[in-house]
C-alpha cells in the first residue's frame, strides 16, 4: 500500500485546500438515504438522478478495478460579495464554471501519479458522473455532511468545490472526522422555503437552487424567490462553520461585477446575445437565457 503523503503535496501545490484518500467499499447508509430520495420523488425535473443508482452506490461498476478514491476541495468563497440588494447570485457562479477549472486541476494531479507511480489507470471526476461524493469525501474525513446536505471543513466551512480521482491503486486511506453539527438548526430554520425537510434530507423541488436553475416550468405569480437570481447561499451564509470561510486565494474564480452588478430591470431588459457574451465560461449557461429572464421577471414580481 502507497504513502498518501506525497500525493497530499502535490494537491496543495496545484491548489487543493485539503486532500483525503478513502477505501473502496459499501456506503450502506448514503446508499438507503439515496433510495428513499429517489422513491419520493425529491429530485423533481433532474431525472439524470434516478439514473444509475447502482453505480452511485458501486464505484466499481463505473470505473472497473478502482481501489482508492481521492477526494479534494477546492474553496470559492470571494474576496467580495454581491449587494444584497441586488438579484443574487449563488457565490460559486461569481467567476469561472468549476467544472473546467477542477477538472484541469485533477487532471494535472493524475499526471504527477502516473509520473511517481508508473503504470497506473485513473479517471476524474467533479460533478459530472454518477459519483456520490460528498458520501466519499465524508468517508475519506475532508469533512462531515452538515445538515444542509453539504460538506463542512473544519477549517474551511461549506464553500468548496470537490473533484474525486477513482485510482486502481491502494493508497493508505484517512480516518472520518466526527460529525460536528451537534444540535444546530440554523441551515434549516433559515432556509425560507423549508427545503430542508430533515436533517441531510433536501426535498428539491422546494430549493431555490434547483428552483432558479435546474426547473423548466413558469411560475406562479405568488411565488417568492426571495431575491435568488440564480442558486442560494442562505443555508451555507448562516452555517457557523463558514464564519471562519476566508477567500479562496485564486485569481481563477475571481468576481465578474458586470453580472454581479445588474438590477433586476437590467436582467429583464438584456437580449440573448448580450446574455451570452455576458454570461461566457460561466456557471448561468446551466440554466440558460430563457430561465434567467424568467427568475428576473418574478423577481420584478416580487417586489
Amino acid at each position: 500500500m502507497h504513502s498518501s503523503q506525497l500525493i497530499k503535496d502535490e494537491a496543495r501545490r496545484i491548489g487543493f485546500i485539503d486532500c483525503r484518500i478513502s477505501r473502496v467499499g459499501s456506503l450502506t447508509k448514503h446508499a438507503a438515504y439515496l433510495s428513499e430520495w429517489i422513491r419520493k420523488g425529491m429530485y423533481g425535473e433532474m431525472n439524470y438522478m434516478a439514473r444509475n443508482y447502482e453505480k452511485r452506490v458501486d464505484p466499481v461498476l463505473l470505473v472497473e478495478n478502482t481501489k482508492s478514491i481521492i477526494s479534494l476541495a477546492v474553496n470559492y468563497f470571494p474576496e467580495e460579495q454581491q449587494n444584497p440588494g441586488l438579484p443574487q447570485i449563488a457565490k460559486y457562479a461569481y467567476g469561472t464554471d468549476y467544472h473546467m477549472v477542477v477538472k484541469d486541476m485533477l487532471y494535472q494531479l493524475l499526471d504527477v501519479i502516473k509520473t511517481q507511480y508508473g503504470n497506473v489507470s485513473g479517471r476524474v471526476f467533479t460533478d459530472s458522473a454518477p459519483v456520490l461524493e460528498h458520501a466519499w469525501a465524508e468517508r475519506s474525513g475532508l469533512g462531515w455532511i452538515g445538515k444542509h446536505s453539504l460538506i463542512i471543513h473544519p477549517q474551511h466551512g461549506s464553500f468548496l468545490f470537490l473533484g474525486e480521482l477513482f485510482i486502481d491503486m491502494e493508497i493508505e486511506p484517512d480516518a472520518p472526522v466526527a460529525d460536528r453539527c451537534g444540535s444546530c438548526t440554523r441551515c434549516m430554520d433559515a432556509c425560507p422555503v423549508k427545503a430542508i425537510i430533515a436533517p441531510r434530507i433536501v426535498d428539491a423541488r422546494r430549493c431555490l437552487s434547483y428552483l432558479t436553475i435546474e426547473y423548466r416550468g413558469t411560475f406562479d405569480p405568488e411565488v417568492q424567490l426571495h431575491g435568488r437570481l440564480f442558486g442560494c447561499d442562505i443555508c451555507q451564509d448562516v452555517c457557523p462553520w463558514n464564519k471562519k470561510a476566508g477567500p479562496g486565494g485564486t485569481n481563477v474564480f475571481k468576481s465578474d461585477r458586470k453580472m454581479l452588478d445588474k438590477t433586476v430591470e437590467e436582467w429583464q431588459h438584456l437580449s440573448e446575445e448580450e446574455f451570452d457574451i455576458l454570461t461566457a465560461n460561466s456557471p448561468l449557461q446551466r440554466a440558460g437565457f430563457h430561465a434567467i429572464k424568467r427568475n428576473a421577471k418574478q423577481l420584478g414580481h416580487n417586489k
